[in-house]
């Protein structure tokens, strides 16, 4: 099972990753779009890292807005790996 991240290992993560947020036991990141083709054009460029990661976002969309949740489920809460793929998100157009 993936470790767990301490408070002080979540902030200094989170503080690398602008445009995200922590949420209780899950970071947050909105992106907006342009209209609804937009967000689900983007969410389509999220299936190949997350898949590469072994790693799944979970995700809300409304119209032109996309909600992104990252957890690791398995372990209770932040990891490693839910910080390595918002990263990749981050760059993300």
């Amino acid at each position: 099972m993936a470790k767990l991240l301490n408070d002080a290992e979540i902030q200094a993560q989170i503080g690398q990753l602008p445009g995200w947020a922590v949420t209780g036991r899950e970071i947050q990141s909105v992106r907006k779009f342009k209209d609804f083709l937009e967000a689900i054009a983007f969410v389509n460029t999220l299936v190949a890292p997350a898949e590469a990661a072994g790693h799944h976002p979970d995700l809300a969309i409304s119209y032109n807005k996309v909600t992104i949740n990252l957890t690791t489920h398995d372990a209770g809460g932040l990891t490693a790996a839910d910080f390595d793929l918002a990263k990749i998100i981050s760059r993300l157009p």
